[in-house]
């Protein structure tokens, strides 16, 4: 079974243990409202942060904590009536029968010039939701001033004191075990969010001051934590080794910029759903996406699947070598195979498929046959046009602004649709318009299957599909600097796949300098053909049908093409296929669906159930038809 050995306190910690004899303030931020790992000598134990700082600093023979915070003032901590009188007497405290004190800054920097000066204890002030004493702490009100230049001046002047007990008093029992005789100060400590949200001169004009980020718990971390959780998990008293190991690695692995209280979130969840240590994944990835049911198990998922190439091939024409590799792709998917090569890929999006090649040829089309297989409904993938994002400050709408910004409160486009939708099929067409420096952001995307937005919220793609469609490959840039043609019509399906992808290649290696976005794509990348002529009366057949429904839907009428006006279409609509389907269809909305309407508009149709387009006729660029 995998083992984790950790030092006995998180590394913040130790540090700030370490360096208590040398520096009067610490400021504490980053992932301060978390649970962390302690061993003191038994079992390893979880504690929050105020805790995990008692539980340090109570060996070294510190007697209590003053607490303040905006909300509740001053309290002492350990809530211990015995802490609560000698804080009282000490530190002169008032405390009402719930144990706090109304406290403004300045009675708290009363406090704070007590504490640090006392011979008689070991205390600590520590300053609670620090981040909160100022609306806007590079510009603080004058009060706030006042309190931070005094609080600077108080780090300068304090000193490291042996404690003399109280006169008449025995020594403390926790003073007595630790090392007695080591000068130590009587801290400050800040607990906040971010830095920032103290003055900047504050933090950096002090040499007593002590910055410390703790971070998120790494992976040693996080599996010795899914040790201590691993007893509350249903089934763990009856798991075999081999069981017990495959759930601390993948609880581990599966949690990898998570928090110990997120970990703790899901063995919640875990017992909520009935899931047992066998099912750690499944917690896992409920607690990311908020759902307990997961679509990507059920059985008829998997019977849409094994008749998914036909039905692909009735709505994508002539794509059959692009349409198997799309299958094989979402096959699988479903069966959780995506990235099994690595050591860790399960938080990895479902599938990434790159959409290739001519335009018009059923890149989009085939996303959308994607989506109704999968979900029921092609109108449930989410699309973004790229072209929209060919500016670098446009990022923001689809991540969300950074803080002080227009449209922070908002969040991003594609963060708020992934919070709201996790199952979908997500389109990104036409990705090479998109700028370079927001090209970026889908390597964490393609790499950790996650994305935090501006407002430092994370949202998962685990449990979607990732597709980019893409024109690169069939205009490339020649020697002289124009664009020319790389593929076209008529060639090969193999040399239009080779080519494509070696220009796909070098537009990532070398014309972005971004070898690492090609390398998170790795093998999806799928190849479109040109539409050939067979191909295009087919797409041209299936249109003409289109449009007959239409007319019966509005009109009643039945519509029909005689064999004269079919071969004209044909031979007006595939005259050239460079733009594939999408050509086709704008040629025949100038050659039969514009006279088509004219004629329905201009013609009494009283009476009659059916309408024979006889003839289609051109003349000075403008179509007409004749209808029997």
């Amino acid at each position: 079974m995998a083992e984790a050995t950790l030092p006995t306190l998180p590394k913040w910690l130790a540090d700030l243990d370490r360096l208590l004899a040398i520096r009067s303030h610490f400021v504490l931020s980053g992932n301060i409202r978390d649970t962390f790992l302690i061993d003191l000598g038994g079992a390893p134990t979880l504690a929050p942060v105020m805790r995990a700082l008692w539980l340090r600093l109570e060996q070294r023979g510190y007697a209590f904590f003053a607490v303040w915070d905006r909300v509740d003032g001053i309290s002492v901590y350990p809530k211990a009536a015995a802490a609560q009188r000698e804080a009282s007497s000490l530190l002169g405290l008032k405390l009402k029968e719930d144990g706090t004190m109304a406290a403004s800054l300045d009675a708290l920097y009363e406090v704070m010039k007590r504490a640090v000066s006392l011979k008689e204890a070991r205390v600590a002030v520590v300053v609670d939701f620090a981040s909160r004493i100022s609306a806007n702490a590079q510009h603080p009100s004058a009060d706030e001033q006042r309190f931070f230049v005094g609080c600077e001046k108080l780090s300068l002047n304090a000193a490291p004191v042996i404690p003399r007990p109280q006169a008449g008093a025995a020594a403390e029992p926790a003073l007595a075990a630790a090392d007695s005789r080591t000068p130590l100060f009587n801290p400050v400590i800040w607990l906040v969010n971010r830095e920032q949200d103290l003055p900047s001169w504050f933090l950096l004009d002090s040499e007593r001051l002590s910055t410390h980020v703790i971070p998120r718990p790494d992976y040693q971390t996080r599996l010795a934590a899914a040790e201590v959780f691993a007893p509350l998990m249903a089934g763990h008293e009856t798991a075999d080794a081999d069981a017990r190991a495959q759930y601390l690695r993948i609880f581990a692995d599966n949690t990898d910029g998570m928090t110990l209280s997120s970990m703790g979130d899901v063995v919640q969840l875990a017992a909520q759903g009935a899931m047992g240590i066998t099912d750690i994944d499944d917690a896992i990835r409920c607690y990311k996406v908020g759902a307990l049911d997961n679509p990507w198990k059920k059985d008829y998922l998997k019977d849409r699947i094994r008749g998914a190439m036909s039905e692909i091939e009735d709505r994508v024409k002539g794509q059959t070598q692009a349409a198997t590799k799309t299958v094989d792709i979402l096959m699988r998917s479903v069966t959780g195979l995506t990235g099994a090569q690595a050591r860790s890929g399960s938080g990895r999006p479902r599938g990434i498929l790159f959409f290739a090649g001519p335009t018009g040829v059923g890149k989009t089309e085939l996303a959308k046959t994607l989506t109704k297989i999968i979900f029921g409904d092609e109108r449930a993938y989410i699309r973004f046009d790229m072209s929209e994002f060919a500016e670098e400050h446009n990022s923001a709408r689809l991540l969300g602004a950074p803080p002080g910004y227009v449209g922070y409160d908002a969040g991003g486009e594609l963060t708020n649709a992934m919070r709201e939708k996790p199952f979908s099929v997500v389109l990104f067409d036409e990705i090479e318009k998109a700028h370079p420096r927001l090209l970026d952001k889908f390597i964490q995307i393609l790499e950790d299957g996650r994305l935090t937005d501006g407002r430092g919220e994370t949202v998962y793609f685990s449990e979607s599909i990732i597709i980019f469609t893409s024109n690169l490959g069939i205009y490339v840039e020649g020697p002289d600097g124009r664009r020319v043609q790389n593929v076209r019509p008529g060639d090969s399906y193999d040399t239009v796949e080779r080519n494509v992808r070696e220009a796909i290649s070098n537009h990532f290696r070398y014309t972005l300098g971004r070898p690492e976005i090609l390398n998170r794509i790795g093998e999806n990348i799928v190849v479109f053909n040109f539409i050939v002529p067979e191909v295009g009366v087919k797409i041209l057949d299936a249109m003409v049908r289109n449009i007959a429904r239409r007319v019966e839907e509005e009109h009643g009428l039945k519509l029909e093409l005689s064999d004269v006006a079919r071969a004209k279409l044909v031979d007006g609509c595939l005259a050239d296929l460079s733009l594939g389907g999408r050509g086709i269809g704008n040629q025949l909305e100038t050659a039969l669906i514009n006279p088509l309407a004219r004629a329905l508009f201009m013609t009494d149709l009283k009476g009659r159930e059916r309408i024979v387009v006889a003839d289609i006729s051109e003349r000075d660029k403008v179509y007409t038809v004749t209808l029997a």
